[in-house]
Protein backbone atom coordinates (compact mmCIF):
# COMPACT_ATOMS: atom_id res chain seq x y z
CA UNK A 1 0.00 0.00 0.00
CA UNK A 2 1.20 3.48 -1.05
CA UNK A 3 0.42 6.51 1.02
CA UNK A 4 3.04 8.45 0.94
CA UNK A 5 3.33 9.05 -2.32
CA UNK A 6 1.65 12.35 -4.03
CA UNK A 7 -0.84 11.94 -6.79
CA UNK A 8 -2.64 14.24 -9.48
CA UNK A 9 -5.87 13.38 -10.46
CA UNK A 10 -7.85 15.08 -13.42
CA UNK A 11 -11.43 14.10 -13.00
CA UNK A 12 -14.24 15.17 -15.51
CA UNK A 13 -18.19 14.65 -14.54
CA UNK A 14 -20.08 15.70 -18.14
CA UNK A 15 -23.58 17.39 -18.02
CA UNK A 16 -26.25 17.73 -20.88
CA UNK A 17 -24.79 21.33 -21.71
CA UNK A 18 -21.65 21.82 -19.34
CA UNK A 19 -18.70 19.85 -18.21
CA UNK A 20 -17.31 19.73 -14.82
CA UNK A 21 -13.92 19.20 -14.43
CA UNK A 22 -11.27 19.25 -11.03
CA UNK A 23 -7.67 18.82 -10.28
CA UNK A 24 -6.78 17.17 -7.44
CA UNK A 25 -3.53 16.77 -5.27
CA UNK A 26 -4.15 13.51 -3.59
CA UNK A 27 -7.54 14.16 -1.90
CA UNK A 28 -7.06 18.01 -2.13
CA UNK A 29 -8.46 20.18 -5.48
CA UNK A 30 -6.28 22.85 -6.78
CA UNK A 31 -8.84 23.43 -9.42
CA UNK A 32 -12.59 22.95 -9.94
CA UNK A 33 -14.36 24.43 -12.81
CA UNK A 34 -17.54 24.20 -14.55
CA UNK A 35 -16.84 24.54 -18.72
CA UNK A 36 -20.95 25.68 -20.02
CA UNK A 37 -21.00 24.56 -23.19
CA UNK A 38 -22.75 26.90 -26.23
CA UNK A 39 -26.03 25.13 -26.94
CA UNK A 40 -26.43 25.50 -30.56
CA UNK A 41 -22.79 23.94 -30.61
CA UNK A 42 -24.31 20.67 -28.60
CA UNK A 43 -27.18 20.51 -30.70
CA UNK A 44 -25.56 20.69 -33.91
CA UNK A 45 -24.20 16.75 -32.95
CA UNK A 46 -26.23 14.25 -34.34
CA UNK A 47 -25.74 12.30 -31.10
CA UNK A 48 -24.33 12.71 -27.31
CA UNK A 49 -21.30 10.21 -28.33
CA UNK A 50 -20.55 12.52 -31.29
CA UNK A 51 -19.69 15.40 -28.43
CA UNK A 52 -16.82 13.63 -26.90
CA UNK A 53 -13.80 14.76 -29.24
CA UNK A 54 -15.16 18.51 -29.04
CA UNK A 55 -15.75 18.51 -25.14
CA UNK A 56 -12.24 16.75 -24.88
CA UNK A 57 -10.01 19.70 -26.84
CA UNK A 58 -12.55 22.02 -24.69
CA UNK A 59 -11.16 20.34 -21.78
CA UNK A 60 -7.59 20.01 -22.72
CA UNK A 61 -8.11 23.82 -23.72
CA UNK A 62 -9.22 24.92 -20.00
CA UNK A 63 -6.57 23.25 -18.01
CA UNK A 64 -3.84 24.97 -20.69
CA UNK A 65 -5.40 28.45 -19.87
CA UNK A 66 -5.84 27.15 -15.93
CA UNK A 67 -1.77 26.78 -16.43
CA UNK A 68 -2.43 22.54 -15.66
CA UNK A 69 0.82 20.67 -16.96
CA UNK A 70 -1.10 17.74 -18.11
CA UNK A 71 2.05 15.80 -18.65
CA UNK A 72 2.68 15.54 -14.38
CA UNK A 73 -0.80 13.89 -14.53
CA UNK A 74 -1.36 10.43 -12.35
CA UNK A 75 -4.67 9.38 -13.83
CA UNK A 76 -7.92 10.59 -15.21
CA UNK A 77 -11.67 9.30 -13.81
CA UNK A 78 -14.32 10.10 -15.69
CA UNK A 79 -17.75 9.81 -14.11
CA UNK A 80 -19.31 6.50 -15.08
CA UNK A 81 -22.20 6.15 -17.83
CA UNK A 82 -25.10 3.73 -18.02
CA UNK A 83 -23.48 0.86 -18.80
CA UNK A 84 -24.60 -2.78 -17.64
CA UNK A 85 -24.89 -3.93 -14.48
CA UNK A 86 -21.98 -4.31 -12.22
CA UNK A 87 -20.65 -4.18 -8.47
CA UNK A 88 -19.68 -0.77 -6.76
CA UNK A 89 -15.93 0.05 -6.92
CA UNK A 90 -13.54 2.10 -9.14
CA UNK A 91 -13.29 0.57 -12.83
CA UNK A 92 -10.16 0.83 -15.64
CA UNK A 93 -11.61 1.40 -18.73
CA UNK A 94 -10.92 -1.06 -21.24
CA UNK A 95 -12.43 -1.76 -24.34
CA UNK A 96 -15.44 -3.35 -23.29
CA UNK A 97 -16.40 -0.52 -21.33
CA UNK A 98 -16.10 1.99 -24.29
CA UNK A 99 -18.47 -0.09 -26.73
CA UNK A 100 -20.84 0.12 -24.20
CA UNK A 101 -20.49 3.72 -23.37
CA UNK A 102 -20.32 4.63 -27.34
CA UNK A 103 -23.43 2.08 -28.28
CA UNK A 104 -25.67 3.10 -25.33
CA UNK A 105 -25.68 -0.39 -23.64
CA UNK A 106 -28.34 1.01 -21.46
CA UNK A 107 -29.42 4.24 -22.98
CA UNK A 108 -27.75 7.76 -24.20
CA UNK A 109 -26.62 10.08 -21.80
CA UNK A 110 -23.71 12.61 -21.22
CA UNK A 111 -22.04 10.98 -18.06
CA UNK A 112 -21.71 8.12 -21.02
CA UNK A 113 -18.71 10.71 -22.14
CA UNK A 114 -16.42 10.62 -19.06
CA UNK A 115 -15.06 7.24 -19.23
CA UNK A 116 -14.34 7.86 -22.85
CA UNK A 117 -13.14 11.28 -22.71
CA UNK A 118 -11.00 9.58 -19.54
CA UNK A 119 -9.27 7.37 -21.62
CA UNK A 120 -8.97 9.21 -24.79
CA UNK A 121 -6.80 11.79 -22.56
CA UNK A 122 -5.21 9.47 -20.20
CA UNK A 123 -3.65 6.76 -23.12
CA UNK A 124 -1.88 9.79 -25.06
CA UNK A 125 -0.03 10.15 -21.63
CA UNK A 126 0.18 6.51 -21.03
CA UNK A 127 -1.36 6.82 -17.27
CA UNK A 128 -4.30 4.49 -16.38
CA UNK A 129 -7.80 6.17 -16.87
CA UNK A 130 -11.38 5.26 -14.60
CA UNK A 131 -14.57 5.38 -13.65
CA UNK A 132 -16.56 5.22 -10.08
CA UNK A 133 -19.21 3.86 -9.17
CA UNK A 134 -21.78 4.77 -11.86
CA UNK A 135 -25.61 4.79 -11.60
CA UNK A 136 -26.18 0.71 -12.90
CA UNK A 137 -24.34 -0.04 -9.83
CA UNK A 138 -25.60 -3.27 -8.75
CA UNK A 139 -25.51 -5.21 -5.55
CA UNK A 140 -29.07 -6.26 -4.81
CA UNK A 141 -29.68 -9.19 -2.66
CA UNK A 142 -31.86 -11.70 -4.67
CA UNK A 143 -34.92 -11.35 -2.75
CA UNK A 144 -34.41 -7.97 -3.73
CA UNK A 145 -35.17 -7.88 -7.31
CA UNK A 146 -38.74 -9.66 -7.12
CA UNK A 147 -41.25 -7.30 -8.02
CA UNK A 148 -44.53 -9.08 -7.81
CA UNK A 149 -45.23 -9.13 -11.43
CA UNK A 150 -43.54 -11.97 -13.14
CA UNK A 151 -42.67 -9.71 -15.99
CA UNK A 152 -40.99 -6.83 -14.06
CA UNK A 153 -37.63 -7.56 -12.30
CA UNK A 154 -37.04 -4.41 -9.79
CA UNK A 155 -33.53 -2.69 -11.18
CA UNK A 156 -30.67 -0.98 -9.17
CA UNK A 157 -30.62 2.27 -10.96
CA UNK A 158 -29.60 4.78 -8.21
CA UNK A 159 -27.36 7.60 -7.10
CA UNK A 160 -24.47 5.48 -6.10
CA UNK A 161 -21.41 7.25 -6.45
CA UNK A 162 -22.58 9.77 -3.53
CA UNK A 163 -24.31 7.26 -1.74
CA UNK A 164 -21.12 5.11 -1.38
CA UNK A 165 -18.85 8.50 -1.48
CA UNK A 166 -20.50 9.89 1.69
CA UNK A 167 -21.39 6.32 3.24
CA UNK A 168 -17.07 5.72 3.30
CA UNK A 169 -16.73 9.26 4.84
CA UNK A 170 -19.15 8.63 7.47
CA UNK A 171 -17.27 5.03 8.35
CA UNK A 172 -14.25 6.73 8.88
CA UNK A 173 -15.88 9.60 10.88
CA UNK A 174 -17.31 6.92 13.15
CA UNK A 175 -13.49 5.07 13.16
CA UNK A 176 -14.72 2.20 10.94
CA UNK A 177 -14.69 0.59 7.84
CA UNK A 178 -17.27 1.06 5.44
CA UNK A 179 -17.30 -2.79 5.25
CA UNK A 180 -18.18 -2.83 8.71
CA UNK A 181 -21.35 -1.07 9.02
CA UNK A 182 -24.91 -1.10 8.15
CA UNK A 183 -25.89 2.19 7.04
CA UNK A 184 -29.40 3.69 5.48
CA UNK A 185 -28.10 6.49 2.55
CA UNK A 186 -30.59 8.97 1.66
CA UNK A 187 -29.67 11.06 -1.49
CA UNK A 188 -32.38 13.68 -1.96
CA UNK A 189 -32.01 15.59 -5.11
CA UNK A 190 -34.13 16.11 -8.28
CA UNK A 191 -34.39 11.99 -7.62
CA UNK A 192 -34.60 10.60 -4.23
CA UNK A 193 -32.75 7.32 -3.55
CA UNK A 194 -32.45 5.41 -0.02
CA UNK A 195 -29.71 2.73 -0.09
CA UNK A 196 -29.51 0.18 2.50
CA UNK A 197 -25.97 -0.63 2.79
CA UNK A 198 -24.92 -4.10 4.44
CA UNK A 199 -21.11 -4.61 4.42
CA UNK A 200 -20.13 -2.59 1.97
CA UNK A 201 -22.56 -3.62 -0.69
CA UNK A 202 -26.07 -1.67 -1.72
CA UNK A 203 -28.24 -4.67 -0.89
CA UNK A 204 -31.86 -3.02 -1.57
CA UNK A 205 -32.31 0.62 -3.18
CA UNK A 206 -35.53 1.94 -5.01
CA UNK A 207 -35.29 2.77 -8.40
CA UNK A 208 -34.36 6.49 -8.70
CA UNK A 209 -34.86 7.06 -12.73
CA UNK A 210 -38.38 5.93 -13.14
CA UNK A 211 -39.54 3.13 -10.74
CA UNK A 212 -40.17 3.22 -6.98
CA UNK A 213 -39.90 4.84 -3.63
CA UNK A 214 -40.37 8.32 -2.76
CA UNK A 215 -41.60 11.15 -4.52
CA UNK A 216 -39.28 14.11 -5.34
CA UNK A 217 -38.97 17.24 -6.80
CA UNK A 218 -39.37 16.09 -10.32
CA UNK A 219 -40.33 11.96 -10.00
CA UNK A 220 -43.40 10.54 -9.08
CA UNK A 221 -42.28 7.74 -7.51
CA UNK A 222 -44.15 4.99 -6.69
CA UNK A 223 -47.99 5.36 -8.05
CA UNK A 224 -51.04 3.41 -7.72
CA UNK A 225 -50.42 0.69 -10.15
CA UNK A 226 -54.06 0.07 -11.99
CA UNK A 227 -55.25 3.84 -11.46
CA UNK A 228 -51.86 4.23 -13.67
CA UNK A 229 -52.81 1.45 -16.19
CA UNK A 230 -56.07 3.33 -16.49
CA UNK A 231 -54.60 6.38 -17.33
CA UNK A 232 -52.38 5.11 -20.04
CA UNK A 233 -55.03 3.45 -22.01
CA UNK A 234 -57.71 6.86 -21.34
CA UNK A 235 -57.02 8.03 -24.54
CA UNK A 236 -55.93 11.11 -23.57
CA UNK A 237 -51.97 10.81 -23.22
CA UNK A 238 -49.41 9.79 -25.54
CA UNK A 239 -46.70 7.53 -24.10
CA UNK A 240 -43.95 10.44 -23.61
CA UNK A 241 -46.40 12.57 -21.89
CA UNK A 242 -47.05 9.68 -19.28
CA UNK A 243 -43.47 9.23 -18.92
CA UNK A 244 -43.31 13.34 -18.33
CA UNK A 245 -45.95 13.12 -15.71
CA UNK A 246 -43.89 10.45 -14.13
CA UNK A 247 -40.23 11.77 -14.29
CA UNK A 248 -39.22 15.21 -14.88
CA UNK A 249 -42.63 16.47 -14.13
CA UNK A 250 -43.67 14.45 -11.24
CA UNK A 251 -43.49 14.52 -8.07
CA UNK A 252 -43.16 18.58 -6.57
CA UNK A 253 -43.53 19.59 -9.90
CA UNK A 254 -46.54 17.99 -10.54
CA UNK A 255 -48.62 19.21 -7.45
CA UNK A 256 -47.09 22.49 -7.49
CA UNK A 257 -45.68 23.63 -10.50
CA UNK A 258 -42.03 24.32 -9.39
CA UNK A 259 -38.97 21.66 -8.61
CA UNK A 260 -37.37 24.30 -6.40
CA UNK A 261 -37.64 23.17 -2.33
CA UNK A 262 -36.39 26.60 -1.63
CA UNK A 263 -39.69 28.21 -3.41
CA UNK A 264 -42.03 25.74 -2.03
CA UNK A 265 -40.88 26.60 1.75
CA UNK A 266 -41.08 30.41 0.39
CA UNK A 267 -44.73 29.38 -0.37
CA UNK A 268 -45.36 27.43 2.81
CA UNK A 269 -44.03 30.59 4.88
CA UNK A 270 -46.77 32.74 3.02
CA UNK A 271 -49.56 30.64 4.25
CA UNK A 272 -49.42 28.24 1.61
CA UNK A 273 -51.57 25.18 3.12
CA UNK A 274 -51.36 22.55 -0.19
CA UNK A 275 -47.68 23.28 -0.44
CA UNK A 276 -47.06 22.72 2.94
CA UNK A 277 -48.86 19.29 2.55
CA UNK A 278 -47.32 18.37 -0.59
CA UNK A 279 -43.66 18.92 1.44
CA UNK A 280 -44.66 16.63 4.15
CA UNK A 281 -46.19 14.07 2.52
CA UNK A 282 -42.80 13.99 0.36
CA UNK A 283 -40.77 14.00 3.85
CA UNK A 284 -43.27 11.33 5.05
CA UNK A 285 -42.46 9.07 1.94
CA UNK A 286 -39.27 9.65 2.47
CA UNK A 287 -39.07 8.40 6.46
CA UNK A 288 -41.44 5.95 5.32
CA UNK A 289 -38.39 4.28 2.29
CA UNK A 290 -36.03 4.49 5.44
CA UNK A 291 -38.25 2.43 8.00
CA UNK A 292 -38.37 -0.25 5.19
CA UNK A 293 -34.51 -0.01 4.47
CA UNK A 294 -34.74 -1.03 8.25
CA UNK A 295 -36.44 -3.73 8.32
CA UNK A 296 -33.98 -4.71 5.30
CA UNK A 297 -31.47 -4.41 7.72
CA UNK A 298 -33.13 -6.45 10.39
CA UNK A 299 -33.19 -2.87 12.77
CA UNK A 300 -29.19 -3.19 12.85
CA UNK A 301 -28.25 0.17 11.50
CA UNK A 302 -25.41 1.85 12.83
CA UNK A 303 -26.45 5.53 11.35
CA UNK A 304 -28.96 7.33 8.98
CA UNK A 305 -27.41 9.52 6.30
CA UNK A 306 -29.20 12.19 4.79
CA UNK A 307 -27.38 13.70 1.66
CA UNK A 308 -27.92 15.51 -1.56
CA UNK A 309 -29.30 18.94 -2.32
CA UNK A 310 -32.42 18.50 0.03
CA UNK A 311 -30.33 18.05 3.18
CA UNK A 312 -29.75 21.73 3.27
CA UNK A 313 -33.37 22.37 4.28
CA UNK A 314 -33.53 22.36 7.97
CA UNK A 315 -37.18 21.93 8.30
CA UNK A 316 -37.28 18.85 5.60
CA UNK A 317 -34.65 17.17 7.90
CA UNK A 318 -36.62 17.59 10.65
CA UNK A 319 -39.54 15.91 9.28
CA UNK A 320 -37.78 13.41 8.23
CA UNK A 321 -36.03 12.82 11.16
CA UNK A 322 -38.82 12.79 14.02
CA UNK A 323 -40.17 9.78 12.30
CA UNK A 324 -36.84 7.75 12.03
CA UNK A 325 -34.46 8.80 14.79
CA UNK A 326 -36.02 5.69 16.88
CA UNK A 327 -34.04 3.65 14.47
CA UNK A 328 -30.88 4.99 14.53
CA UNK A 329 -28.43 8.06 14.91
CA UNK A 330 -29.26 10.52 11.76
CA UNK A 331 -26.36 12.06 10.26
CA UNK A 332 -26.60 14.90 7.59
CA UNK A 333 -24.31 15.53 4.74
CA UNK A 334 -25.95 18.22 2.76
CA UNK A 335 -24.68 18.36 -1.41
CA UNK A 336 -23.42 16.18 -2.93
CA UNK A 337 -19.62 16.72 -4.26
CA UNK A 338 -19.08 14.36 -7.29
CA UNK A 339 -15.87 15.22 -8.36
CA UNK A 340 -14.31 14.67 -5.33
CA UNK A 341 -16.08 11.23 -4.94
CA UNK A 342 -14.49 10.58 -8.57
CA UNK A 343 -11.16 11.47 -7.26
CA UNK A 344 -10.99 9.55 -3.95
CA UNK A 345 -12.05 6.60 -6.18
CA UNK A 346 -8.83 6.97 -8.37
CA UNK A 347 -6.95 6.95 -5.13
CA UNK A 348 -8.32 4.37 -3.41
CA UNK A 349 -6.55 2.25 -6.71
CA UNK A 350 -3.67 4.71 -7.13
CA UNK A 351 -2.79 3.59 -3.12
CA UNK A 352 -3.35 0.09 -3.27
CA UNK A 353 -6.14 0.20 -1.13
CA UNK A 354 -8.30 -1.87 -3.82
CA UNK A 355 -7.77 -3.12 -7.22
CA UNK A 356 -9.27 -1.51 -10.05
CA UNK A 357 -12.06 -3.58 -11.04
CA UNK A 358 -12.60 -5.00 -14.77
CA UNK A 359 -15.44 -4.50 -16.51
CA UNK A 360 -17.82 -6.34 -17.02
CA UNK A 361 -17.69 -8.14 -14.00
CA UNK A 362 -20.27 -10.21 -12.77
CA UNK A 363 -22.84 -9.28 -10.10
CA UNK A 364 -22.13 -10.17 -6.58
CA UNK A 365 -18.46 -11.72 -6.59
CA UNK A 366 -16.45 -9.81 -4.31
CA UNK A 367 -17.64 -6.97 -1.56
CA UNK A 368 -17.14 -2.99 -2.00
Amino acid sequence: MVQNKDYRILVINPGSTSTKIGIYDNEQPILKKTIRHDSEKINSFDSIIDQYAFRKDTILETLDNEGINISKLSAVCGRGGLLRPIEGGTYAVNERMLEDLKSGFSGQHASNLGGIIAYEIASGLNIPSFIVDPVVVDELDEVARISGFALIERKSIFHALNQKAVARRVAKELGKHYRELNLIVVHMGGGITVGAHKGGRVVDVNNGLHGDGPFSPERAGTVPAGDLVSLCYSGEYYRDEIMKKLVGRGGLFGYLGTNDAVKVEKMINKGDKNAKLVYEAMAYQVAKEIGSAGAILAGRVDAIILTGGLAYGKSFVNMITERVNWISDVIVHPGENELQALAEGALRVLRGEEDARQYPNKIKTATT
